[in-house]
This record gives C-alpha cells, sequence and structure tokens, in this order.
C-alpha cells in the first residue's frame, strides 16, 4: 500500500513511522509512505498557506490553491476520472472532526485499497472548493485537536494492522477488540499467581474448547459492562 500524507508539519510524522510495526512494515515494502509539504506549493515568499475567512469570523482557513496543487502532486486527478478498478483509484482522506467516526468496519474498507492520500486540515479548515477532490472526510472522536496529523498517524497505524504480513500472527487481529463488534477477553501471562492473584482455572487446564468457551462468554461480559452500545448493534 502507497501513503501520501499532505501536511504543513511533516517533521510531526518522523517519530510515529520509524518504530515498531510500522518501521518493519515499511521495510518490508509492504507499506510505502511519503510526506507532502503544502507549503512548499505555495507562490507567496512567505509560503502562506492560510488567510482570512470570507464573511468575517475567527481565525484563518487554509487555501484551496496549494492544497490543490499538492493533490495533484500524489497521483490525484478530478474525482470522475475512470478506473477500471475503483481500489487503484488514490482514495482521499481529510482528516477532519466533521466526519464520520473512525471505526473497525471503516479500517477494514480503507486497507482494500492500494494509495490512501491523506490531507491534513488546519485552523478552521480547508477551503470547501477543494472537498471536490475529497472522497472520504474522516474523524477519529468527537473533539477537535490542532491539526489532521495525530488523526493521520492513527488511520495509518490501524490500516497497517490490516494488512498482510504486517502483524506476525493474523488470529492477533482477529481477537481484537471491535473486531467482530465485541471488546477483547482478559489475558495472563506468566507467573500463574502474583500478589495473592491467581490465573483462571480454565487456563491452565489445557482443554481449548473450554478455553473458547470461557473467552467468549468474558468478552461478551467485558463488553456489556464497559460498552453496551456495541451489543445494541
Amino acid at each position: 500500500m502507497k501513503i501520501d500524507i499532505l501536511t504543513i508539519f511533516p517533521e510531526m510524522f518522523k517519530g510515529p513511522l520509524t518504530c515498531s510495526l510500522l518501521a518493519k512494515a515499511r521495510d518490508k515494502k509492504i507499506l510505502k509512505i511519503s510526506c507532502t509539504d503544502i507549503r512548499s506549493f505555495t507562490k507567496d515568499k512567505h509560503n502562506k498557506v492560510d488567510d482570512r475567512p470570507f464573511g468575517g469570523g475567527p481565525g484563518m482557513v487554509m487555501k484551496p490553491e496549494p492544497i490543490y496543487e499538492a493533490l495533484k502532486s500524489v497521483g490525484v486527478k478530478k474525482r470522475n476520472n475512470l478506473y477500471k478498478n475503483p481500489l487503484k483509484k488514490p482514495l482521499v482522506i481529510y482528516m477532519s472532526p466533521q466526519g464520520k467516526t473512525l471505526n473497525t468496519n471503516t479500517v477494514k474498507k480503507i486497507a482494500q485499497h492500494e494509495h490512501l492520500v491523506l490531507l491534513c486540515g488546519h485552523y478552521e479548515g480547508i477551503d470547501e472548493r477543494v472537498m471536490q477532490w475529497v472522497d472520504k472526510e474522516i474523524s477519529i472522536g468527537d473533539y477537535v485537536l490542532t491539526g489532521g496529523e495525530i488523526p493521520a498517524m492513527v488511520l495509518i497505524d490501524s490500516v497497517a494492522r490490516m494488512l498482510p504480513e504486517v502483524v506476525q500472527d493474523k488470529l492477533s487481529v482477529q481477537q481484537d477488540s471491535f473486531y467482530n463488534g465485541l471488546l477483547d477477553y482478559p489475558h495472563y501471562t506468566r507467573p500463574a499467581e502474583f500478589k495473592k492473584m491467581k490465573v483462571p482455572k480454565v487456563l491452565l487446564s489445557g482443554n481449548h474448547l473450554e478455553i473458547e468457551k470461557w473467552r467468549k462468554e468474558q468478552a461478551l461480559e467485558r463488553t456489556k459492562k464497559r460498552r453496551p452500545d456495541l451489543l445494541k448493534k
């Protein structure tokens, strides 16, 4: 998968994208991630990417021209261009608090695409005319951050886990919280007793059918207590 990040702060991505599973995925060529600085497409000496909103009001708005040029530079064309396979088309995602809240089902669908373009907004947002080139608007929660960079990192990390060979054990992903609509069951490791607290006997029994039954029951019980809204769905 190829991921292009359009941002005015490319330096923010240096740490998170060079550690852990993301670093390994890039080393294996499973992921190819590039950052494009939107400021490099400005035409004034101050590299100005924002301006005051028409009609007045607080804050600034990101200008359409540099964003449009940045989109073109990574292969984004008009939205009505034809692709025989839509999964090969660059999927433009605008990270915005007004977007659809990110969940596992959305992550699964996004992971099927070959090329993602993540647009990181700032200030009061982007000029509305740029939305003609945006395919999805995604939020990571009902709150506002200083920009779209951290949400873009969250999206990249969650999508990368869905790609083949990124996580060594495929079952580990399939048993994660939310993958099948439930929270994960409790986990235990050595020692079998810690500060007089013992691991449930069933996990030490070696009876895999009973262990699987216990884990399903625990997942349901935990979801009922912590996220009953998931059971309603």
